[in-house]
């Protein structure tokens, strides 16, 4: 399922700087906007679906945000860094009062998207329930990653944005249980089953509802239970068997780095060269040179999902 965000915006006074950046995960999209407001400028908004909007950076003076056009303004947020939750349907308009440059964050969420990753049904009340101009620090924190993800030039895997917008969205909402369930590892069969897709599938960015969809649960769920039988989230065994396949290209091929790096889908031989050492040790030139054949793709053992884990880094030097 295609998530598209349903957003329309009246704006006076307020200029873009930049264009646009942006990504979408699982049932949320992020951007990430750089704009210009004059003295005065103001905004009117209303979004089909539920929404989170997260000051950045901001140089000047402050705004105010209100519930009709000329209603009594609410508190203004934080200048440096405040935040709002806008419920779908809810309509806002913003005041900015001096000159002022702003880089924030607009994070969109599909409840009904979510709610099936999560396998729970969301609250509505919390859903219908607005939260304008506060502050959090672990949501921001977890915001300025996001945001991260959307301009760096290089992207980490798809499963890591996967989480990081699950994890806001889940702290956003208070979303939990006062009891929570014990982390039961996969049955041998969705073990066997997601290991081979994500064999399959190294080369590639790997989402968690595909890996979900194949054993028959949730992706939170399947997030959790892969866990427990492996040691590993998901997206940090992925990338460790496509490191383990990439030194099996190392060790038998005659391709340059630069070739490897292109066919193992990494963006250049830099960002290969960081995720290569991160895992193995040392740089792949490195490694290639002492012809170290070490597995770093989890082993599988006899005896099941079990035994798993303990140690996905398996080096067998050779004279």
């Amino acid at each position: 399922m295609t998530f598209k965000p349903r957003m329309t915006s009246r704006l006076h006074g307020i200029t873009i700087l930049e264009d646009l950046k942006w990504r979408s995960w699982n049932g949320i999209v992020a951007d990430v906007w750089h704009v210009a407001c004059a003295a005065g400028a103001r905004g009117e908004y209303v979004s089909k679906d539920a929404r989170l909007f997260v000051v950045l950076e901001r140089e000047g003076g402050s705004s105010s945000i209100r519930l009709s056009p000329r209603g009594a303004n609410l508190p203004p947020a934080p200048p440096a860094n405040g935040m709002s939750f806008v419920p779908a349907e809810m309509r806002l308009w913003s005041q900015i009062d001096q000159p002022t440059r702003v880089r924030h964050l607009d994070l969109h969420f599909n409840a009904e998207i979510l709610s099936e990753r999560l396998g729970e049904d969301l609250d509505p009340v919390r859903l219908a329930t607005p939260r304008l101009g506060f502050f959090d620090e672990r949501l921001h924190g977890l915001a300025r990653l996001i945001a991260q993800e959307c301009t760096a030039p290089e992207e980490h895997h798809d499963l890591y944005g996967d989480g990081l917008t699950l994890a806001l969205f889940i702290d956003l909402l208070r979303l939990g249980r006062a009891e929570p369930p014990k982390q039961t590892a996969l049955a041998s069969w969705q073990l066997r089953r997601a290991m081979d897709f994500l064999e399959e599938n190294c080369f590639r960015n790997v989402r968690l509802q595909e890996l979900a969809a194949l054993t028959g649960l949730s992706q939170s769920y399947f997030s959790h239970s892969f866990k427990a039988a492996t040691g590993y989230p998901p997206y940090q065994w992925h990338m460790r068997a496509r490191i383990g396949r990439v030194q099996d290209m190392l060790t038998n091929s005659d391709l340059s780095l630069t070739e490897v790096a292109m066919r193992a889908g990494f963006a250049d031989q830099a960002h290969f060269t960081r995720v290569f050492r991160s895992i193995a040790g040392e740089t792949p030139a490195a490694w290639r040179r002492a012809r170290r054949p070490i597995t770093i793709g989890p082993a599988r053992p006899a005896g099941g999902p079990s035994r798993l884990g303990a140690s996905p880094l398996v080096a067998d030097v050779k004279p």
